[in-house]
């Protein structure tokens, strides 16, 4: 799975080797501040930190790609431990540790399975609406550290309601710590080139000094003790496995759906290409190491990896170069970084995740009229369920809406156009031309089981209604397959147009779906009435067969 690049040219290396330095700036302030988001020590969003940077760079594909902990991420984390933990740091770890493990399984047997669509299982609706919440939730969550007022509620909404209700007990010290670092940051994000989250960081850390801020109730960060343990798997039992398993997946989902979307956007910008299997492989492995070595989860995010594009990267030395960057900082600087105030961490992870919420990823929805009762019941889910539940409850309610869709029993009756080989429906072009005796019919969905038997026994009424119909032709052209359901209905569509003593002929059958009736070898329909691979041959075929049954008939 290695690809290790070929020497690239001087002026490359030097532009990886600045793009390494610049995104290192970033990344170590973002891996403490998402820490806090999983309710985990600071080390961890360091150690995933490490993690994704090498075994990425070593496995991955993406030039552009930074793997590292995300905001997203942190937070299914938080609320996926949260329910089991009941208030316990240690078992937290221990459980957090078991979810991202299990995170790596899943992705290297989704590598091995060549499921390189697995993202697609969540609508990008659902993606951004829940983007959207979850930016909400994270600063929500947030304020608590800047304000220090400590709601009891989980539930976003409530939560927010307890932070208003408690107004006069805000420390204003720490609210302005925050409000101070935030509007730089926003001030800094002007000039690229500068690394705006360090100097805010040293600016807080002065500040927090010479203003004496923990006299005034205000936190620090407190001591980072970036050690190494030998890896291990955590003390867990087989129940407590098959619970984590079913968190882990949701997990997968997100960091693959939020990955998925970076590096191809970035691969398809660039003309690179793209390899989805390898991709999952190299995620797999980099949470792996990560889970092992007390880390939290990681993926690509678009922040981070956009940030290494825009800084010059050419290759994936760009993000191993910033590992040995970061290294050197956390051997040295990580003391300091201790006595930052918490409400500038705070500003950090506000700042971080204030990209997603962006009322334009709604725009192209309304504009379409596609997906908006998704969208919003994305957002509303994560507000009022929480993140986890949030999600999936977005994703069943896009699958609800989709079997709705395809469930739909929607026939359309078929005419020749304008005496050539296409064939459209009557309903929208009355012009169109049909023959005494033939009745053509096309599903406007694809046949599967909540939608076969309806939709072809609405056909055997037609059929019943109309004496003078001979020959009816099913076009299948929407269905590549056909499950079992479906071949029963139509043995039974076959078997009744059998017993009226008339034919049945199906056109622009898929291989699959061909093979699926051939195999079951239904009555009344042999494999002469299923060779028609197009509408106008099996109209062609008709028309001959019924001319040779009126001249019979005629001659009798």
């Amino acid at each position: 799975m290695t690809d290790t690049p070929s020497p690239a040219p001087v002026s490359s290396r030097l532009a990886d080797i600045i793009a390494g330095i610049s995104i290192a700036g970033l990344l170590l302030p973002e891996a403490v501040a998402y820490s806090s988001i999983a309710n985990l020590p600071p080390q961890a969003g360091v150690i995933a930190l490490f993690a994704g940077l090498i075994v990425y760079g070593l496995c991955g594909k993406s030039r552009f790609a930074i793997v590292s902990a995300t905001s997203s991420s942190a937070a299914v984390l938080a609320a996926s431990t949260a329910a089991f933990a009941n208030g316990d740091p240690v078992w937290r770890a221990t459980l957090a540790m078991g979810i991202i493990i299990l995170t790596g399984v899943l992705f290297m047997v989704a590598s091995a399975a060549k499921f390189g669509s697995l993202s697609d299982f969540i609508a990008k609706p659902v993606l951004r609406g829940f983007s959207f919440g979850l930016g909400i939730v994270i600063i929500i969550k947030q304020l608590p550290k800047v304000i220090d007022i400590h709601p009891q509620t989980s539930a976003p909404l409530f939560f927010a309601g307890e932070l208003l209700e408690q107004i006069p007990h805000w420390n204003w010290w720490g609210f302005g710590t925050g409000a101070a670092a935030l509007a730089l940051l926003l001030l800094l994000s002007r000039f690229h080139r500068l690394p705006g989250a360090v100097i805010v960081i040293v600016l807080g850390i002065v500040a927090g000094q010479w203003f004496g801020l923990t006299t005034h109730g205000v936190e620090l960060v407190g001591d980072i003790r970036l050690s190494l343990a030998a890896p291990e798997l955590p003390q867990l039992d087989r129940t407590d496995w098959l619970r984590l398993a079913e968190l882990a997946g949701a997990m997968m989902l997100v960091l693959y759906a939020e990955s998925y979307s970076s590096i191809r956007g970035f691969a398809l910008k660039h003309g690179d290409a793209f390899e989805p299997n390898r991709e999952l492989f190299a995620l797999g492995a980099a949470n792996l190491v990560s889970g092992f070595f007390h880390g939290m989860p990681v993926g690509a995010g678009y922040s981070a990896t956009s940030a290494n594009e825009a800084a010059g990267a050419q290759s994936r030395a760009a993000g191993l170069i910033a590992a040995l960057v970061i290294l050197g900082i956390a051997l040295t600087l990580l003391p300091f970084i201790s006595l930052m105030p918490e409400p500038v961490l705070a500003a950090i992870v506000i700042y971080a995740v204030g990209h997603t919420l962006n009322l334009a990823v709604f725009k192209p929805y309304i504009l379409w009229r596609r997906d908006r009762l998704v969208v919003v019941i994305a957002v509303i889910a994560v507000l009022l369920l929480g993140v986890l539940d949030g999600l999936l409850a977005g994703i069943a309610v896009s699958l609800a809406l989709m079997l709705r869709r395809l469930a739909e029993t929607r026939i359309s009756v078929l005419g020749q156009h304008a005496d050539g080989h296409d064939y459209v429906n009557l309903k929208h072009h009355p012009e169109a031309k049909t023959w005494p005796g033939l009745l053509i019919v096309r599903p406007e969905t694809p046949l599967f089981f909540a939608n076969a038997d309806r939709m072809l026994g609405q056909l055997q009424q037609m059929v019943t209604a109309d004496d003078s119909i001979r020959t009816v032709i099913l076009s299948l052209e929407e269905s590549p397959d056909l499950d079992s359901t479906s071949i029963e209905a139509v043995r039974d569509l076959a078997a009744d147009i059998r017993a009226r003593h008339k034919t049945l002929l199906l056109a622009r059958l898929k291989t699959s779906a061909r093979h699926a009736l051939q195999h079951a070898r239904l009555p009344g329909l042999p494999d002469s009435a299923m060779h028609f691979f197009s509408v106008d041959d099996a109209v062609c075929h008709a028309k001959s067969a019924l001319s040779s049954a009126t001249e019979e008939s005629g001659a009798e």
